[in-house]
């Protein structure tokens, strides 16, 4: 069984940056970011391979948000830039998808941690 704690949220003005960070207690394969807003659907945010070589990013954040991992910390991480007020949420991160494609379901998830950005 492995678990995942997520850190690294808070309060950021739009246009600000935050950085996340998912410690995982062992090894993982895939891992990903997912997030939801009050009062709506979970979605995926973006995602890398165990290896780091091939990363995926749902349209709205590509160019502003970058995941990284480092497998020797068993950590992942989401640098988030140019923060907008549509990417308040709570993200939580996922690590080894049950089924193939970013967007389902996944062995293990962390509890999340609350991102807010101010217009």
């Amino acid at each position: 069984q492995v678990q995942l704690l997520e850190s690294g949220g808070g309060l950021v003005q739009a246009g600000g940056s935050l950085r996340l960070t998912c410690a995982a207690s062992g090894r993982t394969d895939a891992m990903a970011w997912f997030r939801q807003a009050a009062g709506m659907q979970r979605e995926f945010v973006a995602g890398i391979r165990r290896s780091g070589s091939v990363r995926y990013y749902r349209d709205s954040v590509k160019g502003r948000f970058t995941i990284s991992r480092d497998n020797a910390k068993n950590t992942v991480y989401l640098q988030m830039n140019s923060l907008k007020p549509e990417d308040t949420a709570v993200y939580s991160c996922a690590a080894d998808p049950r089924t193939l494609g970013w967007e389902g379901d996944y062995n293990y998830w962390g509890q999340g941690t609350q991102v807010t950005v101010s217009s």
